[in-house]
């Protein structure tokens, strides 16, 4: 029980502090840098990639799912998961990331 409270403690003091960082400095172009070196050997990031892991969604259509928000992308990147590399994002890059995928919302 009480590890649950512990989670969910960090869950709301993270939430909180990323509420900020979304309205006034997520940096899209930084996100798009960071992807093309850290994203690309699995995720087509951008329009003009030619290879990428066909068991993985490209950032388009991560961007285009109706329940994406850059809040919920980021907090997952800042979430270490099984399936992707456990990269060292900092909060301002997972939101860097998550504006960069935002912005390919067609």
């Amino acid at each position: 029980m009480r590890a649950v409270f512990g989670k969910i403690r960090f869950l709301v003091v993270v939430t909180a502090g990323l509420s900020g960082s979304f309205a006034w400095g997520a940096d899209a172009n930084h996100g798009a840098e960071l992807a093309k070196r850290w994203c690309a050997t699995c995720h087509v990031v951008a329009g003009d990639q030619k290879q990428a892991n066909a068991d993985v969604p490209p950032f388009a259509a991560i961007a285009r799912k109706s329940d994406f928000t850059p809040e919920k992308l980021a907090f997952f990147l800042l979430d270490p998961h099984p399936k992707m590399p456990n990269f060292p994002l900092s909060r301002n890059e997972a939101s860097d990331i998550a504006a960069y995928i935002g912005s390919l919302r067609e």
